[in-house]
């Protein structure tokens, strides 16, 4: 490592528009409590470079210090790009660090970090992670929000380093290279010295519950209660001492298990079961109607959740465009065909690629683009009409005959629109223009920027102009790169657009952008924050991607984004690639700003006969479950009041048979745990322990309580339940065979072996003859130590790892006190972090 130099920043106007502080125009302070208010304000820092990994030569660390995008020399680059390669900056005084910026060259670089870390401390050795992000391949400069806040939220985090940490340039071979660096935060020593006193106030508080637990765990109760007294710091809230006292203490599993009921019932275990992920059941929809919609691709479907129910219009069968109008009544589960041929009525013409969106208010559906065939783009044809249908008179009205004429969007397909109905606004963004036909194929596509229409004035507005738009490079012009196969939904409560992914050429967009539609302000959600959840090795990042068709809706009321993610299509062609097809379902949290994937599922390759097989275009699943198989073209809505999606038909892409279509129908269910499964999980790990303990004093009883009260916490349909129900009876066994144990009283051994002689069947034969009780019984559960049912960790240390000093016990109720610790310590993972004890050990801080 090179020792650090003293080279500082310049304090420079910064370019992301951040205020920096006026000391003269603070108001007067007023002593007394709260009178002094914190500022809110943030300034540029003042930084030196403290240390860092290597560096080439004439491409010196220092070089971040100075913005100088059009010279190719002015940035640090690394000697080598093999990990780990890291610049650490050193601040002037301890600070608030709120947000990072990255300046770039004036064109884009393979030297470009694409992903990279950020972590920060008040000492050089001991940081957390502060932000996991990545740059884009551009020149233009890039602002991230860096963690400034402790894991709970409750106090700032000081920082005096910072810590970067390159991962991968864009150019895979090549070395990582930073241009230009800013941080902006606070650190007048008015602000950070009662941030500084809070911190250290809250570690202090920290170190000394790790001291209890520790004392607490080993035994050391005296220690535990002097300490406890002399600092007046409580390990945990009075409840969970309760706990504790009735089942490590104890040893009183009864009221230990009535007591986790109560906490249950009380709500304690509710935020823990709602940060698990959603459980998910599709369901084929078999309706009793004698007509319905036929196959078909590019739809377009929409809820009114009110009325219960969803319309449908036009798509693709393979071989016409469709103007039909359907309307499907949830209640009865019907199709009603409302319009055969809709331009026979004032309708739209036959189109698939377009858009609808329904208003809650007028119960109004409108409708706008559609796609056409090259062979077919006249001047006097590419018109972007724009309907709509009046759903209580049944009724088509067109609009306009050509939106681009009033200040709308001109014709495009693969857009998205959605409606503020608070507003009366509709919102359409994005989408390929459809330009007349043209000799030649190197005609550049056009994609259209971000409209606006006021229901109430029947007028259009353009927000936002493509960033390769003429107008785009006027000052007061406000930009954005437009794309087509992207998501947007829009959330009523925070009055905001989100927009996901897409694809724009042969560039895969992945990001996710905010657009408040009352500031105008747009804002990147994923580069901020690092991503969460379950997936494969071969999908390097924690959300869908973006070369997938999506499909995406939102719940307001949850604070939740919902991306379905099916069939990858091929760039530049009609079909799809059939090479290991999949779907996945993510949702993302609007709250923690987390991705997490419900489910994955590939399938193999498909042909026509696999999927006709499958029991009416579905895809069985291992458990026999079925589930739509991979297609793209289809449609998904949400209905937010019974928290249901509905997924109507779609291009399966098959090669051999690029005519085909579907016009399957599929229901979706996501619920999360519930109560009483986590009260089953719990009542089984209390139960487990108390027969183990049983086995080793008195083995009768404890055949007893396996057959009459762990057997009822046991899904005896579940295989991975009944392989632990085995190995539980394998312990009486083990008993027999040390029957003669001093542990044992010599008539509980006795008996034992008279109960057992001439008995020679195994460990599995008993369990067998358990379970045969149980089953006559009609003993039964939804979900026991299963991970994938119950979603508890298995995380937590062993109780081998964990010592106990034998002082006043032998070492068999030392074994017994640190399994009842264990035990503990899993059930208080499910409470509230604020209630109990830390998770992390003291041991954990000592390596020798």
């Amino acid at each position: 490592m090179s020792s650090s130099t003293t080279t500082t920043s310049s304090p420079t106007d910064s370019s992301n528009g951040s205020l920096a502080v006026s000391y003269g125009t603070l108001p007067p302070l007023v002593t007394g409590a709260n009178s002094q208010k914190p500022f809110t304000l943030s300034e540029r820092l003042n930084f030196e470079i403290y240390s860092y990994s290597s560096y080439s030569p004439n491409y010196l660390p220092e070089n971040v210090l100075v913005d100088c995008p059009n010279d190719q020399t002015s940035r640090w680059s690394a000697y080598t790009n093999s990990p780990p390669q890291f610049l650490t900056l050193k601040l002037k005084r301890p600070a608030v660090v709120k947000k990072i910026k990255f300046g770039k060259f004036e064109k884009s670089h393979v030297c470009n970090i694409k992903k990279f870390r950020v972590f920060g401390g008040l000492k050089d050795e001991h940081m957390v992670l502060l932000l996991e992000a990545g740059l884009k391949n551009d020149n233009i400069p890039e602002v991230f929000n860096l963690r400034c806040m402790t894991e709970d939220g409750s106090e700032n985090l000081p920082l005096l380093y910072l810590k970067i940490v390159p991962l991968l340039s864009w150019g895979p071979s090549f070395n990582f290279s930073i241009w230009y660096i800013e941080l902006h935060g606070q650190d007048d020593p008015m602000y950070t010295c009662a941030r500084m006193k809070s911190y250290n106030t809250l570690r202090e508080t920290e170190i000394i519950k790790l001291c209890l637990k520790h004392f607490r765990q080993q035994g050391y109760m005296k220690a535990f209660g002097a300490l406890q007294e002399q600092t007046n710091v409580r390990l945990e809230h009075p409840l969970i001492s309760e706990l504790h006292k009735y089942l490590v203490v104890q040893g009183n599993f009864e009221r230990a298990e009535l007591f986790i009921a109560e906490c249950i019932e009380d709500g304690l275990m509710d935020e823990y079961l709602h940060k698990q992920d959603y459980k998910h059941a599709w369901q084929m929809k078999h309706t009793e109607s004698e007509m319905k919609p036929g196959n078909r691709g590019g739809h377009q479907l929409v809820v009114d959740a009110k009325k219960r129910l969803i319309y449908l219009y036009g798509g693709w069968d393979g071989y016409q465009d469709l103007s039909d109008l359907w309307v499907y009544k949830i209640e009865v589960d019907e199709w009603t065909l409302l319009c055969e041929r809709s331009e026979l009525t004032n309708g739209p013409s036959p189109r698939s690629c377009h858009k609808m969106i329904f208003d809650p208010i007028s119960e109004n559906i409108f409708m706008l683009g559609r796609y056409l065939d090259n062979s077919i783009r006249t001047s006097d044809y590419i018109k972007s009409d724009f309907y709509l249908y009046d759903t209580r008179s049944r009724n088509w009205m067109q609009i306009c005959d050509d939106t681009s004429q009033v200040g709308g969007p001109q014709l495009v397909y693969d857009h998205q629109m959605c409606i503020d109905a608070d507003k009366r606004t509709v919102y359409v963004f994005g989408g390929k223009i459809l330009t007349p036909r043209s000799a030649t194929s190197s005609v550049e596509p056009e994609y259209s920027g971000l409209f606006s229409y006021h229901i109430a004035t029947n007028t259009w507005t353009q927000i936002l102009v493509d960033c390769h738009h003429a107008s785009a490079a006027q000052a007061d012009i406000m930009s954005i790169k437009s794309r087509i196969t992207h998501c947007m939904v829009f959330h009523n409560k925070q009055r905001k657009l989100y927009i996901y992914g897409g694809q724009r050429g042969k560039e895969d967009l992945d990001e996710l952008l905010t657009y408040d539609v009352d500031t105008q302000a747009i804002s990147v959600l994923n580069k901020d924050h690092s991503h969460q959840g379950n997936t494969s090795t071969s999908e390097a990042k924690f959300e869908p991607s973006s070369g997938y068709t999506l499909r995406a809706t939102i719940d307001c009321d949850r604070d939740e984004i919902y991306i379905f993610s099916s069939l990858n299509k091929v760039k530049d062609r009609r079909d799809v690639h059939p090479v290991e097809p999949s779907n996945s379902f993510w949702v993302y949290s609007l709250r923690t700003h987390k991705w997490s994937r419900i489910y994955y599922c590939r399938h193999s390759a498909q042909d026509v006969n696999s999927i006709n097989k499958a029991n009416v275009l579905g895809t069985n699943k291992s458990d026999g479950s079925l589930e739509p198989c991979p297609r793209y073209a289809h449609q998904l809505v949400y209905d937010e009041l019974a928290k249901t999606h509905y997924l109507f038909g779609g291009n399966p892409g098959i090669f051999q048979y690029q005519q085909l279509r579907l016009d399957d129908f599929w229901l979706l269910n996501l619920e999360k745990p519930k109560r009483e499964e986590i009260l089953k999980h719990c009542r089984y790990l209390i139960r487990k322990l108390r027969y183990e303990e049983m086995v080793r004093t008195d083995p009768l009883k404890a055949l007893q309580y396996l057959r009459q009260h762990v057997s009822e916490v046991i899904d005896h349909t579940d295989a991975e339940q009944l392989d632990k129900f085995h190995k539980l009876a394998s312990l009486l066994f083990k008993s027999h065979e040390s029957c003669q144990d001093s542990a044992m009283s010599p008539k509980s051994a006795n008996m034992m072996c008279v109960e057992t002689e001439g008995y020679e069947a195994s460990a599995e034969d008993m369990a067998k003859e358990v379970m045969d009780l149980a089953v006559a019984e009609n003993v039964s559960m939804e979900s026991n130590e299963s991970l994938t049912t119950s979603g508890i960790s298995e995380t937590a240390s062993s109780p081998s790892g964990s010592s106990c000093t034998k002082l006043a016990g032998t070492e068999s109720s030392c074994e017994q006190q640190n399994r009842r610790a264990f035990l503990f310590n899993k059930l208080v993972q499910l409470m509230p972090a604020s209630m109990v004890q830390p998770e992390r050990n003291l041991s954990d801080f000592v390596v020798i």
